[in-house]
């Protein structure tokens, strides 16, 4: 009998601990929107239009942004070995629901938490009337943004 109460315990604290567990997932998670920390440049990420997340295919680890273009420099200066497998997503900026930012269209005149100007859409939420551009054009333009906005901060001495 006191075998089987054992099992029986170990069985249910098995199955109900089983239960708590996170799932491995590589969809974007819940923001917790001013306390959620930007990876790269350690701001609090509030502007709910521009936010990213980059997960890990392997590990499911999500990094979070609060800018496009901080999350495109994180992976070239971390140097990340598995960037052309990442999940990028991105909040529709109309809608702030989470798209993939690899097929997502991007506008490029918007102000954004770090002035990289680029907000994305989907073809049913883009507005009208706006120039548009693609995933691999917006991380061609945004090391460009970079040296222009540091060099605007630090006036030209860098």
């Amino acid at each position: 009998m006191r075998k089987f109460s054992f099992l029986l315990l170990l069985s249910l604290t098995l199955f109900i601990g089983s239960g708590c567990q996170k799932k491995a997932d590589n969809s974007a998670e819940k923001m917790h929107w001013d306390r959620d920390m930007c990876e790269r440049c350690k701001m609090a990420i509030s502007e709910r239009k521009y936010a990213v997340q980059i997960v890990n295919p392997s590990t499911h680890k999500h990094y979070k942004f609060d800018d496009i273009g901080c999350a495109v420099l994180w992976l070239d200066e971390e140097h990340i070995p598995w960037k052309s497998e990442a999940k990028i997503y991105i909040t529709d900026a109309k809608t702030g629901k989470w798209i993939d930012a690899r097929t997502a269209i991007y506008t490029d005149d918007s102000i954004t938490p770090m002035a990289f100007g680029f907000a994305a859409y989907t073809k049913k939420t883009l507005p009208a009337g706006h120039h548009t551009i693609d995933f691999k054009e917006v991380v061609r333009k945004i090391p460009l943004i970079e040296k222009a906005n540091t060099q605007k901060v630090t006036g030209g001495t860098q």
